[in-house]
Protein backbone atom coordinates (compact mmCIF):
# COMPACT_ATOMS: atom_id res chain seq x y z
CA UNK A 1 0.00 0.00 0.00
CA UNK A 2 2.75 2.47 0.89
CA UNK A 3 4.50 1.80 -2.44
CA UNK A 4 1.34 2.69 -4.37
CA UNK A 5 0.81 5.82 -2.32
CA UNK A 6 4.38 6.99 -2.88
CA UNK A 7 4.22 6.31 -6.62
CA UNK A 8 1.13 8.49 -6.85
CA UNK A 9 2.28 11.31 -4.59
CA UNK A 10 4.37 13.33 -7.07
CA UNK A 11 2.40 13.42 -10.31
CA UNK A 12 -0.97 13.04 -8.61
CA UNK A 13 -0.72 15.92 -6.17
CA UNK A 14 -2.47 18.47 -8.37
CA UNK A 15 -5.16 16.00 -9.45
CA UNK A 16 -5.84 14.99 -5.84
CA UNK A 17 -6.31 18.63 -4.81
CA UNK A 18 -8.63 19.30 -7.73
CA UNK A 19 -10.61 16.15 -6.98
CA UNK A 20 -11.22 17.36 -3.41
CA UNK A 21 -12.26 20.78 -4.70
CA UNK A 22 -14.71 19.19 -7.14
CA UNK A 23 -16.30 17.19 -4.32
CA UNK A 24 -16.76 20.36 -2.25
CA UNK A 25 -18.05 22.77 -4.88
CA UNK A 26 -19.74 21.76 -8.11
CA UNK A 27 -22.98 22.80 -9.74
CA UNK A 28 -25.90 20.89 -11.20
CA UNK A 29 -27.21 23.19 -13.96
CA UNK A 30 -30.56 21.35 -14.07
CA UNK A 31 -31.15 22.45 -10.48
CA UNK A 32 -29.06 25.61 -10.10
CA UNK A 33 -30.44 27.44 -13.15
CA UNK A 34 -34.08 28.50 -13.35
CA UNK A 35 -34.78 27.39 -16.90
CA UNK A 36 -38.41 28.51 -16.66
CA UNK A 37 -37.52 32.14 -15.96
CA UNK A 38 -38.23 34.37 -18.98
CA UNK A 39 -35.43 36.18 -20.76
CA UNK A 40 -35.17 39.89 -20.04
CA UNK A 41 -36.44 41.72 -23.10
CA UNK A 42 -33.79 43.94 -24.67
CA UNK A 43 -30.92 42.74 -22.46
CA UNK A 44 -27.60 42.11 -24.17
CA UNK A 45 -25.93 38.71 -24.06
CA UNK A 46 -22.45 40.17 -23.80
CA UNK A 47 -21.10 43.73 -23.47
CA UNK A 48 -21.82 45.77 -26.61
CA UNK A 49 -18.15 46.67 -27.15
CA UNK A 50 -17.38 42.93 -27.32
CA UNK A 51 -19.73 42.37 -30.25
CA UNK A 52 -18.03 41.68 -33.55
CA UNK A 53 -19.54 44.61 -35.46
CA UNK A 54 -19.25 47.21 -32.69
CA UNK A 55 -18.02 50.55 -34.03
CA UNK A 56 -18.68 49.70 -37.69
CA UNK A 57 -21.24 51.26 -40.06
CA UNK A 58 -23.20 47.99 -39.94
CA UNK A 59 -23.48 48.34 -36.15
CA UNK A 60 -24.55 51.98 -36.44
CA UNK A 61 -27.30 50.92 -38.83
CA UNK A 62 -28.88 48.55 -36.31
CA UNK A 63 -31.56 49.55 -33.83
CA UNK A 64 -30.92 49.06 -30.12
CA UNK A 65 -33.18 46.01 -30.13
CA UNK A 66 -31.27 44.54 -33.08
CA UNK A 67 -27.95 45.13 -31.36
CA UNK A 68 -29.16 43.30 -28.27
CA UNK A 69 -30.45 40.45 -30.42
CA UNK A 70 -27.16 40.19 -32.29
CA UNK A 71 -25.28 40.06 -29.00
CA UNK A 72 -27.49 37.16 -27.89
CA UNK A 73 -26.92 35.33 -31.18
CA UNK A 74 -23.16 35.86 -30.91
CA UNK A 75 -23.33 34.46 -27.38
CA UNK A 76 -25.23 31.48 -28.78
CA UNK A 77 -22.52 30.98 -31.40
CA UNK A 78 -19.71 30.96 -28.85
CA UNK A 79 -21.77 28.63 -26.66
CA UNK A 80 -22.23 26.23 -29.58
CA UNK A 81 -18.46 26.29 -30.14
CA UNK A 82 -18.09 25.38 -26.47
CA UNK A 83 -20.11 22.20 -26.99
CA UNK A 84 -18.05 21.41 -30.09
CA UNK A 85 -14.78 21.63 -28.22
CA UNK A 86 -15.95 19.98 -25.02
CA UNK A 87 -17.02 16.92 -26.99
CA UNK A 88 -13.52 16.75 -28.49
CA UNK A 89 -11.99 17.19 -25.06
CA UNK A 90 -14.11 14.40 -23.63
CA UNK A 91 -12.85 12.05 -26.36
CA UNK A 92 -9.27 12.90 -25.47
CA UNK A 93 -9.83 12.59 -21.73
CA UNK A 94 -11.44 9.20 -22.21
CA UNK A 95 -8.32 7.99 -24.06
CA UNK A 96 -6.17 9.56 -21.35
CA UNK A 97 -8.07 7.74 -18.58
CA UNK A 98 -8.03 4.51 -20.60
CA UNK A 99 -4.21 4.51 -20.55
CA UNK A 100 -3.80 5.74 -16.96
CA UNK A 101 -3.51 3.74 -13.76
CA UNK A 102 -7.17 3.42 -12.68
CA UNK A 103 -6.16 3.81 -9.02
CA UNK A 104 -4.39 7.13 -9.64
CA UNK A 105 -5.81 10.54 -8.80
CA UNK A 106 -5.04 11.59 -12.40
CA UNK A 107 -7.40 8.96 -13.75
CA UNK A 108 -10.03 9.85 -11.18
CA UNK A 109 -9.82 13.55 -11.95
CA UNK A 110 -9.95 12.94 -15.72
CA UNK A 111 -13.20 11.03 -15.19
CA UNK A 112 -14.51 13.82 -12.95
CA UNK A 113 -13.69 16.35 -15.63
CA UNK A 114 -15.54 14.27 -18.23
CA UNK A 115 -18.59 14.32 -15.96
CA UNK A 116 -18.26 18.11 -15.59
CA UNK A 117 -18.03 18.55 -19.35
CA UNK A 118 -21.12 16.39 -19.89
CA UNK A 119 -23.09 18.71 -17.61
CA UNK A 120 -21.61 21.80 -19.27
CA UNK A 121 -22.48 20.63 -22.77
CA UNK A 122 -26.05 19.86 -21.67
CA UNK A 123 -26.24 23.29 -20.00
CA UNK A 124 -24.95 24.98 -23.14
CA UNK A 125 -27.46 23.14 -25.32
CA UNK A 126 -30.35 24.16 -23.09
CA UNK A 127 -29.11 27.77 -23.07
CA UNK A 128 -28.96 27.87 -26.88
CA UNK A 129 -32.49 26.50 -27.02
CA UNK A 130 -33.69 29.08 -24.50
CA UNK A 131 -32.04 31.89 -26.46
CA UNK A 132 -33.52 30.44 -29.67
CA UNK A 133 -30.05 30.63 -31.12
CA UNK A 134 -29.50 30.46 -34.86
CA UNK A 135 -26.11 28.82 -34.38
CA UNK A 136 -26.25 25.31 -32.98
CA UNK A 137 -23.32 23.57 -34.65
CA UNK A 138 -19.81 24.51 -35.76
CA UNK A 139 -18.97 25.29 -39.36
CA UNK A 140 -18.64 22.35 -41.76
CA UNK A 141 -14.86 22.75 -41.72
CA UNK A 142 -14.78 23.02 -37.93
CA UNK A 143 -16.93 19.92 -37.62
CA UNK A 144 -14.55 17.91 -39.79
CA UNK A 145 -11.44 19.28 -38.09
CA UNK A 146 -12.96 18.49 -34.71
CA UNK A 147 -13.48 14.86 -35.66
CA UNK A 148 -9.80 14.51 -36.49
CA UNK A 149 -8.59 16.44 -33.45
CA UNK A 150 -10.79 14.54 -31.04
CA UNK A 151 -9.73 11.18 -32.44
CA UNK A 152 -5.96 11.63 -32.73
CA UNK A 153 -4.73 14.45 -30.46
CA UNK A 154 -2.04 13.27 -28.05
CA UNK A 155 -1.57 14.73 -24.55
CA UNK A 156 0.33 17.84 -25.70
CA UNK A 157 -2.25 18.88 -28.30
CA UNK A 158 -5.14 17.79 -26.09
CA UNK A 159 -4.14 19.85 -23.08
CA UNK A 160 -2.90 22.83 -25.10
CA UNK A 161 -6.25 22.86 -26.88
CA UNK A 162 -8.09 22.63 -23.58
CA UNK A 163 -6.13 25.53 -22.13
CA UNK A 164 -6.60 27.74 -25.17
CA UNK A 165 -10.33 27.25 -25.59
CA UNK A 166 -11.08 27.34 -21.87
CA UNK A 167 -9.02 30.52 -21.33
CA UNK A 168 -10.74 32.13 -24.34
CA UNK A 169 -14.16 31.27 -22.94
CA UNK A 170 -13.13 32.11 -19.39
CA UNK A 171 -12.09 35.66 -20.29
CA UNK A 172 -15.38 36.28 -22.07
CA UNK A 173 -17.50 34.70 -19.37
CA UNK A 174 -15.81 36.56 -16.51
CA UNK A 175 -16.84 39.81 -18.19
CA UNK A 176 -20.38 38.53 -18.67
CA UNK A 177 -20.89 37.21 -15.13
CA UNK A 178 -19.75 40.52 -13.59
CA UNK A 179 -21.97 42.77 -15.72
CA UNK A 180 -25.37 43.09 -14.04
CA UNK A 181 -26.89 44.77 -17.11
CA UNK A 182 -26.60 41.59 -19.16
CA UNK A 183 -29.04 38.71 -19.62
CA UNK A 184 -29.31 36.81 -16.27
CA UNK A 185 -29.30 33.41 -17.99
CA UNK A 186 -26.00 34.13 -19.70
CA UNK A 187 -24.51 35.42 -16.46
CA UNK A 188 -25.47 32.27 -14.52
CA UNK A 189 -24.24 29.91 -17.23
CA UNK A 190 -20.98 31.86 -17.29
CA UNK A 191 -20.62 31.73 -13.49
CA UNK A 192 -21.01 27.94 -13.39
CA UNK A 193 -18.58 27.42 -16.25
CA UNK A 194 -15.94 29.79 -14.87
CA UNK A 195 -15.89 28.11 -11.45
CA UNK A 196 -15.56 24.56 -12.74
CA UNK A 197 -13.28 25.31 -15.67
CA UNK A 198 -10.73 26.90 -13.34
CA UNK A 199 -10.02 23.39 -12.06
CA UNK A 200 -9.85 21.99 -15.58
CA UNK A 201 -7.33 24.64 -16.61
CA UNK A 202 -5.13 23.87 -13.60
CA UNK A 203 -5.10 20.17 -14.47
CA UNK A 204 -4.38 20.88 -18.15
CA UNK A 205 -1.47 23.20 -17.31
CA UNK A 206 0.16 20.58 -15.10
CA UNK A 207 -0.23 17.89 -17.75
CA UNK A 208 0.87 20.16 -20.61
CA UNK A 209 4.12 21.12 -18.90
CA UNK A 210 4.97 17.47 -18.42
CA UNK A 211 4.00 16.45 -21.95
CA UNK A 212 5.88 19.35 -23.58
CA UNK A 213 9.11 18.45 -21.78
CA UNK A 214 8.98 14.95 -23.26
CA UNK A 215 9.38 16.15 -26.89
CA UNK A 216 12.58 16.75 -28.85
CA UNK A 217 13.25 19.76 -31.13
CA UNK A 218 11.71 18.31 -34.31
CA UNK A 219 8.54 17.15 -32.57
CA UNK A 220 8.21 20.50 -30.83
CA UNK A 221 8.31 22.39 -34.13
CA UNK A 222 5.60 20.15 -35.60
CA UNK A 223 3.50 20.64 -32.48
CA UNK A 224 3.91 24.43 -32.70
CA UNK A 225 2.34 24.39 -36.16
CA UNK A 226 -0.48 22.11 -34.99
CA UNK A 227 -1.25 24.26 -31.97
CA UNK A 228 -1.15 27.48 -34.01
CA UNK A 229 -3.61 25.97 -36.49
CA UNK A 230 -5.85 24.79 -33.65
CA UNK A 231 -5.85 28.29 -32.12
CA UNK A 232 -6.84 29.92 -35.41
CA UNK A 233 -9.66 27.45 -36.08
CA UNK A 234 -10.96 27.54 -32.50
CA UNK A 235 -11.04 31.35 -32.49
CA UNK A 236 -12.85 31.46 -35.83
CA UNK A 237 -15.47 29.02 -34.52
CA UNK A 238 -16.21 31.41 -31.66
CA UNK A 239 -18.31 33.45 -34.10
CA UNK A 240 -20.41 31.77 -36.79
CA UNK A 241 -21.63 34.04 -39.65
CA UNK A 242 -25.13 32.60 -39.29
CA UNK A 243 -25.52 34.77 -36.18
CA UNK A 244 -25.86 37.82 -38.43
CA UNK A 245 -28.97 36.56 -40.19
CA UNK A 246 -30.97 37.16 -36.99
CA UNK A 247 -30.87 40.91 -37.64
CA UNK A 248 -31.19 40.78 -41.40
CA UNK A 249 -27.52 41.20 -42.28
CA UNK A 250 -25.81 39.41 -45.13
CA UNK A 251 -23.54 36.88 -43.35
CA UNK A 252 -20.71 37.13 -45.90
CA UNK A 253 -20.60 40.90 -45.80
CA UNK A 254 -20.91 41.01 -42.00
CA UNK A 255 -18.14 38.42 -41.63
CA UNK A 256 -15.87 40.52 -43.86
CA UNK A 257 -16.60 43.68 -41.87
CA UNK A 258 -16.05 41.89 -38.55
CA UNK A 259 -12.74 40.46 -39.77
CA UNK A 260 -11.44 43.97 -40.46
CA UNK A 261 -12.93 45.51 -37.32
CA UNK A 262 -10.16 46.62 -34.92
CA UNK A 263 -12.55 46.39 -31.95
CA UNK A 264 -13.25 42.72 -32.69
CA UNK A 265 -9.59 41.92 -33.31
CA UNK A 266 -8.74 43.55 -29.97
CA UNK A 267 -11.48 41.55 -28.24
CA UNK A 268 -10.12 38.25 -29.54
CA UNK A 269 -6.58 39.20 -28.53
CA UNK A 270 -7.77 40.25 -25.06
CA UNK A 271 -9.63 36.99 -24.50
CA UNK A 272 -6.70 34.89 -25.80
CA UNK A 273 -4.01 36.76 -23.86
CA UNK A 274 -3.60 34.44 -20.86
CA UNK A 275 -3.19 31.35 -23.03
CA UNK A 276 -0.86 33.15 -25.44
CA UNK A 277 1.37 34.37 -22.60
CA UNK A 278 1.52 30.86 -21.13
CA UNK A 279 2.39 29.28 -24.48
CA UNK A 280 5.02 31.91 -25.26
CA UNK A 281 6.61 31.38 -21.86
CA UNK A 282 6.81 27.63 -22.47
CA UNK A 283 8.11 28.01 -26.03
CA UNK A 284 4.97 26.51 -27.56
CA UNK A 285 4.44 29.70 -29.58
CA UNK A 286 7.43 30.75 -31.63
CA UNK A 287 9.24 30.36 -34.92
CA UNK A 288 7.61 30.45 -38.37
CA UNK A 289 4.22 29.16 -37.11
CA UNK A 290 3.78 32.39 -35.17
CA UNK A 291 2.89 34.09 -38.47
CA UNK A 292 -0.45 32.23 -38.47
CA UNK A 293 -1.31 33.72 -35.10
CA UNK A 294 -0.17 37.18 -36.13
CA UNK A 295 -2.43 37.13 -39.19
CA UNK A 296 -5.33 36.06 -36.97
CA UNK A 297 -4.64 39.00 -34.65
CA UNK A 298 -3.86 36.77 -31.65
CA UNK A 299 -0.25 37.92 -31.16
CA UNK A 300 1.66 41.13 -31.95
Amino acid sequence: MSTTTNSHSGRDRVAERLQRSSAKQSYDPDVDIDWDAPLVDGAYGKPPHRCSLYGTPLWEGLSEQQRAELSMQELSASTASGIWFELMLMQGLTRYAYSADPTSHRAHYALTEIADECRHSTMFGKAIDKIDGNVRRPSRYGHRAGKVFGAVAGPTLLFAGAIYVEELADAMQREIMRDESLQPLGRMVSRIHVLEEARHISFAKDELERAWRSHGPLAREAIRWSIAGMMVVATAEFLHPKAYTSVGLDPREAKRVAGANPHWRRTKADWARKAVELFEGMGIIGGPSKRLLRRAGLVD
